[in-house]
């Protein structure tokens, strides 16, 4: 299931995903392992770090409190599930799919999403440091109450992505294409490289004035007086 959240006029808006996680199931089985399938569970305070969970496929599970400093999952696929208040430096979710998550208060550095592919997902609070979002596809995704320090989002495709209430730091936009990319409610918005690829993206006014300088640089326009 999932609403669509209201978008501005011409701008459409963003659908979130709406769980309802069944009574999962105590996870008690030890270390994760590459092509894993893991259904119904939680991890509960669990230390997956340096764990191999490469190629896993978690459905309708839920992650709180977890460590995941350095753990690999890239290729994973994360269906129908929460992760709140999950923490870690280096987790690697390269060319990974998550579809209708909800993530929620984490404390990431250095998360490695190149590749990946995220649909109906929601990220609410907490503080993601170096987001590596490189050649992702991203569709139906809302930024709320975060901060994002410098994520890259180099060559990706964004389509129906709001940032609500949420703080964008040095974010990189080179080569990205934006279709329907709602900016207007960042509580901040700093854009490091990559300027020229708003287009299909709406700001506010007050975004417009505050990008000029790096408007005016990107066109080679002077401003004197």
């Amino acid at each position: 299931m999932a609403r669509r959240a209201v978008g501005g006029t011409g701008v459409k808006g963003a659908r979130r995903p709406e769980l309802r996680l069944p009574a999962p199931e105590r996870y008690e089985g030890g270390e994760l392992e590459p092509d894993g399938d893991y259904d119904g569970l939680e991890f509960r305070e669990a230390d997956l770090t340096g764990q191999n969970g490469a190629g896993a496929r978690f459905m309708d599970c839920a992650l709180r409190g977890c460590a995941l400093d350095g753990t690999r999952l890239s290729r994973a696929r994360v269906l129908d599930s929460a992760l709140s208040g999950v923490r870690g430096v280096g987790t690697n979710l390269a060319e990974a799919t998550l579809r209708d998550v909800e993530l929620t208060d984490a404390r990431l550095g250095g998360t490695q999403l190149h590749g990946a592919v995220l649909e109906r997902v929601l990220v609410r609070g907490g503080k993601i440091d170096f987001l590596n979002l490189r050649s992702a596809r991203l569709k139906d995704v809302v930024f709320e109450g975060c901060v994002l320090v410098e994520p890259d989002f180099g060559g990706a495709r964004l389509e129906r992505v709001e940032f609500v209430d949420c703080a964008v730091k040095g974010v990189d936009l080179t080569g990205a294409t934006l279709v329907d990319v709602d900016l207007r409610g960042a509580a901040s918005l700093e854009i490091a490289r990559g300027v020229d690829r708003l287009s299909g993206a709406v700001i506010s006014t007050a975004q417009l004035l505050d990008l000029a300088p790096v408007l005016a640089g990107e066109m080679g326009i002077r401003v004197e007086g």
